[in-house]
């Protein structure tokens, strides 16, 4: 292996989330947290920021790690996880154990569930197809927490 597909694998695994025997994608939206927590100290373009990058670096790595295990979408790559959890709590001004909680869930089912047009996005090729879906989930997860953070509820 190469120390290139090392890396990718070290990434879309995200650190070893990835590798739970249960609930991988799971483990991986959990293993954002601190990433989340570490890139709010810098305030919400942090978070943008963290969020744009594990997109890249997401599309990149698990692109490798795709092609490498000769799957489509393996349930090992969670930095996409990384990513939709990123961007489902960028509209978040005040973080709490509640806004957390609530953006963590909003996050996993969309992601679970996949409505349209999110599913649709799987059918992008490589990394772009594995990694943009939990985007979008990401994008509706933040559209509802937006709107719960604009009527009280997450204070």
């Amino acid at each position: 292996m190469t120390k290139r597909s090392r890396v990718a694998w070290v990434l879309a695994t995200w650190f070893g989330c990835g590798r739970v025997p249960v609930a991988p994608g799971t483990a991986g939206a959990i293993g954002a947290i601190p990433l989340y927590l570490a890139a709010l100290r810098l305030g919400r373009p942090g978070v943008v920021a963290a969020a744009v990058l594990s997109i890249g670096v997401g599309v990149w790595a698990s692109s490798i790690v795709a092609r490498d295990l000769r799957t489509k979408d393996p349930q090992v790559i969670v930095i996409d996880e990384v990513a939709g959890m990123l961007v489902t709590m960028i509209p978040v001004s005040h973080v709490s154990w509640k806004s957390l909680a609530i953006g963590f869930l909003l996050f996993r089912v969309l992601d679970m569930t996949k409505p349209p047009p999110i599913r649709w996005l799987e059918r992008l090729p490589g990394g772009w197809g594995i990694v943009l879906d939990d985007v979008a989930a990401g994008v509706a997860g933040a559209a509802v927490l937006a709107a719960l953070g604009a009527t009280g509820v997450l204070r």
